[in-house]
């Protein structure tokens, strides 16, 4: 085939007889990856699960991100020219946009090439507080910015958001520049900014795609790296690198230790977006996965810990893995596993003596260390604070009042009059039977979860019924407050303590509050937080908001899972980031 170049001389008569010598193209890099559980759509206004996540950072930006190899995390510019500028109060920030960032090209641009500007942002974030749309992240903007609430009780009111109303506290200086007016001190703003749901979608998209809501699940278009080159849903998802990506050059510094130098060597210098295409299957069985990758059809592995045995001998690559090549990038997730009942529940909700002492018997009841190690391999470790370590506010010396007491969870039951029948089971006050639905997801993990749970429940004389729900539709229930009790993992959005006390507060309930938690004093508490720094007045208020949480029995903390990435020997310049979701382009793929 002739380069187009060829055929235009060969139009014009400037080419003889003589044969055109046509370089062969260059074959391109694909990353196989794999997802254990489906995707649900990639809207950034409205995706909440972590599979999700890693499609839409791929093919959106947000102003900021984080340096690639940088620990702790590091905020740095992505869509933005530069860090923001702070007033000394911490309530106005000046954003700048680099010039010259475009979206991809689509029919919804009719044509002509689409230039990303401040006010593309401005509308996004508009998206999170729609209540048509109903984004499970409107807590990131509310109760922040000056006038932007008044926007979205208007839309209460009238059934219509009005996107072209003004927010005083969006001053659109001029197309590359944004000065944001806060309602109240907030130093974490620009860590907000790095986090997917305030990506920049243009409303043209939306108008061209978007469903009766308003949401674009399956039209992603971007100003990313990659853009959505095919999808089966819950199969196979497909992902191709942006040409119109501006051009970025490899140069992180990390932080001197042998495996960054090494990165380094492998990468420096070279263009940031080295993977042409990403294929990703979803594939649930944890046997299925483990196959592929030794097969050598999947290059970047999540290790999961049912399957660590396999890989890890000792928290350590097993040696006849190391000898082939195979990589490993370990770290302890900055996450938190908590149980949840649910305090809009019937049966386990209520600030009632009885149902506190029922919730509290359930949580002293259940040997975390034990689920550990049946469900995970010991690929984790059991953490009592609600913020979790590699997290600012997490505290290593916090012990909770919840703690592992079988016998004494038998007497509290007993003491408020959860009797057992002859049958050996017990009954509520009232005399009517005690039976508790947890719920897990269908992939082998949440199997295994039900039964240790089954297990607690049995100790204590208590019939439990599992009900085992595809991960999308979990959600789903559980931002409807449906589902009434299990397992619930939180990995941090930005490193920051706020990103896990937000989980219990009342208003964030129908968004990432899954135990429908709403308490007056925790409330409180948590307002007073908005208003400080990181620091040790701010940490006193965590440690109050966390015996408030043990108090009520409305959660117990469980514990932080190791994330085991391995990779194939040709995978060039990895290092699994405690934030990002992915890494796909900041890597290569060797011969």
């Amino acid at each position: 085939m002739k380069t187009a170049w060829a055929t235009l001389l060969l139009c014009l008569g400037l080419l003889g007889a003589a044969p055109v010598m046509v370089a062969a193209a260059e074959p391109v890099k694909t990353l196989r990856y794999i997802f254990p559980a489906a995707e649900t759509g990639f809207d950034p206004a409205t995706a909440r699960d972590l599979y999700s996540a890693h499609v839409t950072q791929a093919i959106f930006e947000t102003l900021y991100t984080y340096d690639y190899l940088a620990r702790p995390a590091k905020l740095v510019p992505q869509a933005a020219a530069a860090l923001p500028e702070v007033s000394a109060d911490g309530k106005t920030y000046t954003i700048r946009l680099r010039r010259g960032i475009l979206f991809t090209p689509d029919a919804a641009f009719k044509g002509r090439p689409r230039e990303l500007t401040m006010a593309d942002f401005v509308y996004s974030w508009k998206r999170l507080l729609d209540p048509k749309l109903g984004a499970p992240h409107a807590w990131l903007f509310e109760g922040k910015v000056i006038g932007f609430d008044k926007l979205a009780l208007d839309a209460q009111k009238t059934g219509r958001f009005d996107y072209d109303a003004k927010v005083e506290g969006f001053d659109v200086l001029d197309p590359y520049t944004l000065r944001i007016h806060l309602t109240r001190t907030d130093f974490n703003l620009g860590m907000i900014l790095a986090h997917d749901p305030t990506s920049a979608l243009a409303r043209e998209v939306v108008a061209a795609y978007g469903d009766v809501k308003g949401e674009v699940a399956s039209n992603p278009v971007g100003t990313g790296y990659y853009t959505l080159g095919e999808w089966v849903r819950g199969s196979r998802i497909v992902l191709e690198r942006n040409p119109h990506h501006r051009v970025e050059t490899w140069d992180f510094k990390g932080n001197g230790t042998p495996d960054d130098e090494r990165i380094i060597a492998q990468m420096k210098g070279k263009r940031i977006g080295q993977i042409g295409r990403v294929d990703i299957s979803v594939m649930t069985e944890d046997q299925s996965r483990w196959l592929s990758f030794q097969s050598g059809g999947t290059d970047l592995f999540w290790l999961d810990g049912p399957l660590a045995p396999k890989a890890l001998l000792n928290g350590k690559l097993r040696p006849e893995l190391a000898a082939k090549g195979v990589q490993l990038s370990r770290q302890m997730d900055p996450e938190v596993t908590y149980y949840y009942w649910n305090m809009q529940d019937p049966l386990l909700g209520g600030m009632s003596r009885e149902k506190i002492a029922l919730r509290r018997a359930i949580a002293i009841a259940h040997n975390i260390d034990e689920e550990i190690a049946i469900v995970w391999n010991g690929q984790a470790e059991q953490v009592d604070f609600p913020i979790p370590p590699g997290v600012v506010g997490h505290d290593p010396a916090y012990k909770s009042l919840l703690q592992y007491d079988p016998a004494l969870a038998n007497r509290l039951l007993d003491r408020f009059g959860y009797k057992k029948g002859k049958d050996g089971w017990r009954t509520l006050p009232d005399g009517k039977p005690l039976v508790i639905r947890y719920v897990s997801r269908n992939e082998a993990s949440g199997v295994l979860q039900a039964e240790v749970w089954r297990k607690t429940y049995l100790s204590i004389g208590i019939r439990m019924v599992n009900d085992r729900m595809i991960f999308s539709d979990l959600l789903k229930a559980e931002q409807l407050c449906k589902v009434q009790s299990r397992n619930y993992q939180w990995m941090a959005d930005y490193p920051d303590g706020d990103n896990f006390m937000q989980l219990y507060y009342g208003p964030n309930v129908n968004q990432n509050n899954a135990g429908c938690f709403a308490d007056p004093q925790y409330d409180a508490m948590y307002a007073k937080t908005q208003k400080l720094p990181a620091g040790p007045e701010r940490d006193v208020l965590y440690h109050q908001m966390a015996r408030r949480i043990e108090v009520t029995a409305a959660s117990r903390m469980g514990y932080a899972r190791y994330r085991n990435m391995l990779a194939q020997p040709k995978v060039m310049g990895y290092k699994k980031h405690p934030i990002l979701k992915q890494e796909w382009q900041y890597i290569d793929l060797g011969g």
